[in-house]
């Protein structure tokens, strides 16, 4: 009864520890999928423009009263050989030069300010894939194609093949066909980006053959803010990365993980004290069995290896019935859950969780093992 009720009490906590990490770990990944997967890894921008002010001449002394510097619109310099620079980085998987400004765009007496994203479509889909959104017709940007967000189709009542009007001011004005239309799942990007061929965007903003931003995709998704450094230092120019514009996410995302861990932890150390409580109170009940083995001339090592056994026992039973039953409640979720997300279940997550638990059982047996290792075998048989 003693074995049956602690291997219930490893099962349960095993099966929350798979339970717990494989949840956390999906909601991690579905909240860095669409928080990500509309926006690049990396951004590299042209550095600020800030006020020159000449010297004082002499020991004069200035009292001056500055306002920043108006960012205006305008293009990397040397964006083609940045471009290659970074096509032969080997941390970055895609590139893409993007000409982006603001915008009015106008059905009728409608209006609505827009973003245009200016882009090619074979290198940007590498970054962003916005293709695989779609809603209504298809990604093509082509010559006066546009492709425009839900949102922005339904304020400006808009539906494929119709025309759209973009004003960029100054006289830069003209229509394109509404070729797709494409739903991000973020209300600002649905209602305010119109994608549009690069050259048309640059004629449109006012920049001939330049490019306002370069968006690039990096291997390792957390290393980005250190790749984003030595890019900025490379290049000469500005680098954000998504983890400086996204931490709030990114404060969430580390709090998520310390709470996984703490309970990973917690769980552990209840199911170690239960091993070890059930193998101490075994050891006080078998007092005069250890003693006759002891004096029938089984060594001190034999007696230390049995209960280091049990307690190896107990916690690998225990956690192999405990990761069925959490990955029973994984597919418990995806099947009849709120289907927000599915869960993956990690391959090595519940052989580690076996280990751990094993590991566990053994470190938890090894002061009862030793206490049992020590009796005097003349003092066990005579102890009722």
């Amino acid at each position: 009864m003693q074995s049956l009720l602690i291997l219930l009490g490893i099962g349960v906590g095993c099966a929350v520890i798979v339970f717990i990490t494989a949840l956390i770990s999906g909601l991690q990944a579905n909240v860095i999928q669409r928080t990500l997967g509309t926006q690049a890894h990396i951004r590299i921008l042209p550095l600020d423009e800030v006020n020159r002010r000449l010297p004082l001449a002499g020991d004069a002394l200035a009292l001056d009263l500055e306002s920043p510097r108006a960012q205006r619109l305008r293009s990397i310099i040397n964006w083609q050989e940045v471009r290659d620079l970074l096509d032969r980085d080997p941390q970055i998987t895609a590139v893409s030069p993007v000409a982006s400004g603001p915008a009015i765009a106008r059905r009728g007496v409608a209006r609505a300010s827009v973003a245009l994203v200016g882009m090619q479509p074979e290198r940007y889909l590498q970054v962003v894939p916005v293709d695989e959104d779609m809603l209504a017709g298809r990604f093509e940007v082509a010559a006066d194609q546009a492709v425009i967000g839900k949102e922005l189709a339904r304020e400006l009542g808009l539906a494929v093949g119709d025309k759209l009007r973009l004003d960029a001011g100054d006289g830069r004005d003209t229509v394109v066909n509404v070729a797709g239309i494409f739903e991000l799942g973020v209300r600002e990007l649905d209602a305010r980006y119109v994608y549009l061929d690069l050259k048309l965007a640059q004629t449109l903003l006012d920049l001939p053959g330049g490019v306002t931003v370069i968006d690039t995709r990096v291997r390792s998704l957390f290393e980005a803010e250190r790749s984003a450094e030595r890019l900025a230092r490379l290049t000469g120019l500005k680098a954000e990365s998504w983890m400086q514009t996204n931490g709030q996410l990114l404060n969430a995302l580390s709090s998520q993980s310390m709470t996984t861990q703490m309970i990973r932890l917690f769980v552990g150390i209840s199911v170690a004290f239960g091993i070890a409580s059930v193998l101490a109170v075994s050891v006080v009940q078998r007092t005069r069995e250890i003693g006759i083995l002891r004096a029938m001339g089984s060594p001190r090592g034999q007696i230390l290896r049995i209960f280091l056994l049990q307690g190896g026992l107990l916690g690998l039973t225990g956690s192999a019935a405990g990761g069925g039953i959490g990955w029973s409640l994984v597919q418990v979720f995806n099947l009849f859950g709120p289907r927000l997300f599915s869960i993956p279940v990690p391959a090595d997550l519940i052989p580690l969780a076996m280990l751990i638990a094993t590991a566990s059982g053994v470190l938890a047996a090894a002061v009862p093992a030793r206490r049992a290792a020590r009796y005097d075998p003349a003092v066990a048989i005579r102890y009722v």
